[in-house]
Formats: C-alpha cells, sequence, structure tokens
C-alpha cells in the first residue's frame, strides 16, 4: 500500500530521527511562548526554510547535472548516475524513501507538514486565531476571515 502524502518520509524516517525533530519542534514552541516578541521573525524563518523534499530535489539535480558533465568530459561511465537519480526520485515519490533521505532526517530537515506545524502553532501564540471564536458571521464571511487568518 502507497502510504499518504504527509505520512510517507515520516514512515520511512528511523524513529530517532523522528523524535528528534519533533522534540526540536517542541522546544522551539516552548521557547517562542515564553519570548513572543520573537515570533514574527521566527515565523519569517520558517517561511525560507527548505523542506525534505525542496532539498531532496536540489541534491538529485546537482548530482544529474554533476553526472552528465563528467560523462561528457571524463567518462561516459558517468551518464549511469542521471538514470540511477531518477529512479531513486520515482522510488520517493511513490514510496517516501530514497538513498540520501536518512541523513537529510538526521541532519533535521523537516517535512513540509512539520514546518507547518511548528509554524501555525506560533502563529496560534500570536494569538491570530483568538479572533475566530464564536461569531455570527454568515460562512462566506467566516471563511474568508479563517483564510486571511492562516495567510
Amino acid at each position: 500500500m502507497i502510504p499518504s502524502t504527509t505520512q510517507r518520509v515520516p514512515l520511512h524516517t528511523r524513529r530517532g530521527a523522528n523524535e528528534k525533530i519533533d522534540r526540536q519542534t517542541r522546544r522551539n514552541i516552548a521557547y517562542y511562548a515564553v519570548n513572543r516578541s520573537e515570533i514574527d521573525a521566527r515565523l519569517e524563518e520558517l517561511e525560507r526554510e527548505w523542506d525534505i523534499e525542496r532539498t531532496l530535489e536540489a541534491n538529485a539535480a546537482t548530482v544529474t547535472v554533476a553526472s552528465v558533465i563528467l560523462g561528457l568530459l571524463a567518462s561516459r561511465k558517468w551518464l549511469f548516475m542521471p538514470a540511477l537519480v531518477g529512479g531513486f526520485l520515482l522510488q520517493h515519490a511513490v514510496q517516501g524513501w530514497c538513498p540520501p533521505l536518512p541523513l537529510f532526517r538526521r541532519l533535521g530537515v523537516r517535512t513540509q507538514s512539520e514546518i507547518e506545524r511548528e509554524y501555525y502553532a506560533l502563529k496560534a501564540l500570536r494569538g491570530d486565531f483568538d479572533h475566530l471564536g464564536e461569531t455570527r458571521e454568515s460562512g462566506a464571511e467566516l471563511s474568508r476571515r479563517v483564510l486571511q487568518a492562516v495567510d
């Protein structure tokens, strides 16, 4: 069975790496719960943070380009690497695993969902959702304000 998009990387990551990432997220949120004046800067950092998908794409592109250059200038044997990288990317797309994944996860590279978890927890700490409590607004107006709050 193919895992869901949000679960495929954590399912193929060692428990220790997942727990390390989760602990760091919890520490970050605890820190900003006390240092709320720094939340805006942290939210900006999170908007620039590379997720695991972007990291793997950049890694694959780098290996592919380098292999093609080496294949053209050094030895045609290097031209097997782009095919190998393509196979690994396909495997990652379907299963959520590829050879560099364990290293990047141990280094703390998070999934988009993991980044968003911290992002929205910080927005909640900042009070971005406080005004969305009980309301008598129409569905259209409430949905507009909810979408505005999560942007």
